[in-house]
């Protein structure tokens, strides 16, 4: 297919364009490489913090596969369901504080492991609901959801996520948590800056491949970069060579004052959706008002909903809107749907 240059010079593929197989590749791999670290990094750290041992891998497992199920939802739509947009799918760090409470209240009371994901799960299932009805009043918030509105809560997310960045360039949470003598050490620092270099300079570049594989290339030097430093290493643990999804594999227990704060929680992530949607339209080149743009964050908001009961469904935590992959899209020219398969 030819490249789309007519509705924007810094858009290669439209929303609606299907790119060629190579291309769907390397745009898709570079969405996974830009998410992959923020979809596991909350399940290693509610997994390390409850103790949960031996039950880690398969939970990160459920947490890869259902962010993979509901990225595909987003993006092709399932009748209401759906922003039409790549909306990458993952657990917001906003969940943990109140997923290591309940795990800890339930450990209290003499619960084991299976029990503390039991009650995890069954509460974000029942508590989702609350934003799938929130997404149904959408289009009455159409006087409240003004670009000066979406506009602030845009900026707020971009100023958050420069603390996101600068703490995967130290060495990323999990290291922040748990061995925080190590974060932020030279090897890490020259690794980080010199994959946001590497990006930046060949995003410069005019040839629609560079551009197209920039995240990629510079990913894969910086991991070539950190083996040398010796900060990157191979290893492999004991666990299963298959992960199975099982639906709600570790039962279903209800602790009614978690679901009050859970609901609240969808509240908040919904607003923030609604900011990260906004802003995947202004870079796909999209309205950013109207009833095509309400209708999406309408669908973007019970697509989250939605793929947050699938995601206590089979096993992992709730699924939100990500932001970072919206730079993907500013940075390689590739806004299309299409992709989201690959």
């Amino acid at each position: 297919m030819s490249i789309n240059t007519s509705s924007s010079d810094d858009i290669i593929y439209a929303v609606d364009d299907t790119p060629g197989a190579t291309e769907s590749f390397f745009a898709g791999l570079q969405h996974v490489l830009a998410s992959f670290v923020g979809i596991i990094t909350p399940t290693l750290i509610i997994g390390g913090v409850l103790g949960l041992g031996s039950e880690i891998p398969y939970l990160i497992s459920m947490a890869l596969f259902v962010s993979g199920v509901g990225t595909v939802i987003q993006a092709r739509r399932v009748g209401p369901v759906g922003s039409g947009l790549i909306c990458v799918q993952g657990t917001s760090f906003a969940f943990l504080g109140t997923i290591l409470a309940t795990g800890f209240t339930v450990k209290a009371t003499g619960g084991n492991n299976d029990e503390v994901l039991a009650t995890i799960f069954a509460v974000c299932f029942l508590a989702a609901f609350v934003e799938v009805f929130i997404s149904f009043f959408i289009s009455k918030l159409g006087k409240v959801i003004k670009p000066v509105v979406t506009g602030v809560v845009i900026t707020t997310i971009g100023i958050y996520l420069i603390k996101v960045g600068m703490t995967d360039i130290g060495g990323g949470q999990w290291l922040l948590t748990n061995m925080p003598e190590k974060f932020a050490s030279t090897s890490n620092l020259i690794v980080g800056f010199s994959v946001v270099g590497l990006v930046v300079l060949l995003n410069a570049s005019k040839n629609q491949w560079v551009r197209l594989t920039a995240v990629v290339v510079a990913m894969i030097l910086g991991w070539l970069l950190a083996f040398v430093l010796g900060i990157a290493k191979f290893k492999l643990g004991e666990f299963d060579l298959i992960a199975i999804p099982l639906p709600f594999k570790y039962g279903f227990n209800v602790d009614f004052g978690a679901l009050i704060a859970f609901g609240f929680l969808y509240l908040i992530t919904a607003i923030e959706s609604t900011g990260d949607i906004t802003a995947n339209c202004a870079v796909s080149k999209l309205p950013v008002t109207g009833p095509s743009y309400l209708a999406r964050i309408r669908g973007g908001i019970l697509g989250d909903g939605v793929n947050s009961m699938i995601a206590a469904l089979f096993n992992t935590f709730p699924n939100t809107t990500f932001s970072q992959n919206n730079g993907v899209i500013q940075l390689t020219g590739v806004a299309s749907r299409h992709i989201v398969v690959a």
